[in-house]
């Protein structure tokens, strides 16, 4: 039989049964429209945090307090790291540009009868330059502010709004701590950072927020929550992170264990992007499963169609219809099915991902790999589970079909 007449027969058979056509279909289309929109999540947040690691800045490199072996070592074996280590880094290696140590807290803020509470961080003029801060208005910190301990502060974008309003705050005094502090700047919107608000925190001089917010908690220096520095350029990566890790071991006459540990934008990304890697994988495999029910459905519709349609394969077989002609004619029936069901999942799982993209700050998009392969394997879902009942019918004796009849 012509292969093209087998097509027209199967679509004529499948539209007579448009209602059971269509829930055949159903899970085939929730398969498909759940695997492309949680692949296309899923590269969303990738992009999204990729997105949100060039916001700290470019080549930068954080240094942190401890190892990735600290949580076998009680806190107190964790040497802090200190404004000296920041500024031997600055002196010492040739590699780094600019150099941040920070020293962070959470305080209440206030001005006249607004009050809130906000991050303190105690940090030093080359901290924009690192971190890619712009100022909005007025200024930055300066190395005198930081030289002479000067109770300034710049605020961010949100909140210099909660605290001020529509006033411009340059030149006001808020309270920190019940301290008073000059605004002398207010900084450029800079948006979240996994979550956290970059325009809700306020900058110091490191030395006032030790003389004055934190005091000093480190016998070894002026302890620092972490250390942020810039290397000369993206080829300067890997050199700046050894010669940071041999200077700080130097420092801390370090024999075994570091008691800190370096990470480059590259780390964070490829640590998220594990993660979104993994979670994709695990929410696509188990939106498969609805695959895996809509071909065991197709296998059910089309073993109850060999059972009602016995007569008309009988007497196809009767005037001359081969066991190939009647096996090809089923399978192109389930093949149409989980294909159409595909192409329909396809257009649902775009819809999503668009949406997905439109409402939610996550990059998403239609992956042209996974649109083939949920379409692919739609197609051979029908063709897998399509066999059987295809079989069935084609071995069914034509004698015995009409007499059943």
């Amino acid at each position: 039989m012509d292969i093209l007449e087998s097509m027209k027969m199967a679509v004529k058979t499948l539209t007579a049964n448009r209602v059971r056509s269509s829930l055949t279909m159903l899970g085939i289309i929730i398969g498909n429209a759940s695997v492309i929109t949680m692949v296309g999540v899923g590269q969303g947040a990738q992009r999204y945090a990729a997105g949100q690691f060039e916001s700290l800045g470019p080549n930068v490199l954080f240094v942190i307090p401890g190892s990735d072996e600290d949580d076998v070592r009680s806190n107190d074996e964790i040497r802090s790291l200190t404004l000296e280590d920041a500024n031997a880094i600055a002196a010492q290696v040739p590699t780094v540009s600019a150099v941040a140590p920070q020293l962070q807290s959470q305080q209440q803020l206030s001005f006249r009868n607004r009050t809130t509470s906000s991050i303190i961080t105690g940090t030093v003029p080359d901290f924009s330059i690192v971190r890619s801060f712009e100022v909005d208005r007025g200024r930055f910190l300066s190395d005198l502010d930081v030289q002479r301990s000067n109770r300034v502060v710049a605020l961010g974008s949100d909140l210099a709004r909660n605290l001020f309003g529509s006033t411009n705050p340059i030149g006001e005094q808020i309270r920190i701590k019940n301290i008073s502090f000059e605004v002398v700047g207010v900084m450029a919107s800079k948006g979240a950072f996994l979550g956290d608000n970059q325009d809700d925190v306020a900058f110091i001089p490191i030395t006032t927020m030790t003389s004055r917010i934190t005091g000093n908690t480190s016998p070894y220096g002026t302890a620092v929550t972490f250390i942020s520095a810039t290397a000369r350029d993206e080829q300067s990566m890997e050199a700046a992170q050894f010669q940071i890790e041999n200077l700080l071991r130097l420092r801390h006459q370090i024999v075994n264990e570091d008691d800190f540990t370096v990470r480059s934008q590259q780390d964070a990304l490829e640590i998220v992007g594990n993660v979104t890697n993994a979670l994709t994988l695990m929410l696509a495999a188990i939106a498969a499963i609805s695959l895996l029910v809509g071909g065991i459905g197709i296998m059910n519709i089309m073993l109850v169609s060999v059972r009602e349609r016995t007569q008309e394969i009988g007497l196809r077989k009767a005037i001359g219809a081969s066991q190939q002609d009647i096996l090809v004619q089923f399978m192109i029936e389930a093949v149409i099915l989980s294909a159409l069901g595909g192409l329909v999942g396809t257009a649902i799982g775009v819809g999503g991902v668009t949406l997905v993209g439109m409402f939610t700050p996550l990059e998403a998009g239609v992956s042209p790999i996974a649109v083939a392969l949920a379409v692919g394997v739609s197609g051979g879902i029908g063709l897998f589970f399509g066999v059987v009942p295809a079989r069935q019918a084609a071995k069914l004796d034509p004698i015995v079909a009409l007499r059943s009849a």
